[in-house]
């Protein structure tokens, strides 16, 4: 920024960032021209015309490489923007950009210092509206719980009692999805570490809870859950609850879509150096040219489960953020209608 600050301080270029090159590029141009006459002027023996020709190479090129240096030197405002964007986007990193420059790359450098700040004060005050949404929605399902469990102290008839330790249990599940949800909102809202922890995810310990919160959804469709752990544990940058929580979204999903009485296979695995997970159904499937709009927010291919079970449009792309996010790739794959999909999750070990 040395060089850009300077040249900033010349009046004629103050205003201008094309100027700035322009004049740099003048000066280059008419280095080898000034070299030369100083050669035939001042040098004192005769000159013969090879001597002139090699003089005058030498000199464009020592007038090129230095001519290159300075403007590479004067693109610096663009690449320090660029950085502080891109380290945003990727990390939410706030960079402190000189703003007080009013050519081009000074007002770009302002608008993008400005952007972020007002990007990141946007993000502040949406969080902490969803904090308080998410505690309400505790609340709200803290009262079916104690209702049920007032019924339960009642000692009511058998049936009774099990749809009450059913709502018991459905309030359960809202309460740790509210918190996983809390908490990867706490997780974005940190600002990422060089080097973030890296934490060892032991799959035998996770399997009881996505077994706890599927047990349902595969027993009203009779469907067989298979589960093959040929990966006992893994070094990963995500926690267990997210991890849980996303696939318990993808083996749902898979029920949803899968017809009664059929099979779900979830793979844990390792292969050339990647943990790999798959889920993977015999049910609807779909068409290879709408694997990019499951992923997107309130899809258009929210559809109905074979049990016309409906759909946010929303969990497929909250699966892919997590994923993404803890620095994995979530991806999905079918042959076609009816002959059932595969979701899979990659991470580097």
């Amino acid at each position: 920024m040395k060089l850009y600050h300077k040249l900033s301080q010349i009046s004629f270029l103050k205003k201008s960032y094309a100027f700035k090159f322009l004049f740099v590029a003048f000066i280059g141009i008419h280095i080898p021209l000034i070299g030369i006459l100083f050669f035939v002027l001042y040098f004192k023996h005769s000159i013969s015309p090879t001597s002139i020709l090699v003089f005058s190479l030498i000199m464009t090129l020592l007038a090129t490489g230095i001519t290159l240096l300075v403007l590479n030197k004067l693109i610096t405002p663009i690449k320090k923007a660029s950085k502080a964007l891109d380290d945003y986007r990727s990390s939410r990193k706030m960079s402190v950009l000189p703003t007080e420059y009013t050519d081009e790359a000074g007002l770009l450098l302002c608008n993008i210092q400005e952007s972020i700040y007002e990007a990141e004060s946007f993000i502040n005050e949406k969080q902490d509206l969803v904090y308080m949404l998410s505690h309400d929605l505790k609340n709200f399902a803290g009262n079916p719980q104690g209702l049920a469990k007032l019924i339960i102290s009642e000692n009511p008839s058998e049936s009774v009692t099990n749809l009450a330790e059913l709502i018991c249990e459905s309030t359960n599940l809202q309460f740790r999805y509210i918190e996983n949800f809390i908490k990867l909102l706490k997780e974005q809202d940190e600002v990422v570490k060089i080097n973030p922890e890296i934490k060892t995810v032991l799959f035998p310990n996770i399997l009881p809870f996505i077994n706890e919160q599927v047990e349902q959804r595969l027993f009203d469709k009779n469907i067989k859950l298979n589960l093959m752990l040929e990966c006992v544990e893994a070094k990963l940058k995500i926690d267990e609850g997210l991890l849980i929580q996303v696939l318990v979204n993808l083996i749902s999903n898979a029920v949803k879509f899968s017809y009664f009485d059929s099979e779900i296979k979830v793979r844990i695995y390792s292969e050339d150096s990647k943990l790999i997970l798959t889920v993977k159904d015999n049910g609807i499937g779909f068409d290879k040219h709408q694997i990019e709009e499951l992923f997107k927010k309130f899809t258009k291919m929210s559809r109905l489960g074979t049990a016309n079970e409906g759909s946010t449009g929303i969990g497929l792309y909250l699966c892919k953020k997590i994923i993404e996010r803890n620095k994995g790739r979530l991806t999905a794959s079918s042959d076609g209608k009816n002959r059932g999909a595969e979701f899979r999750i990659e991470f580097d070990i």
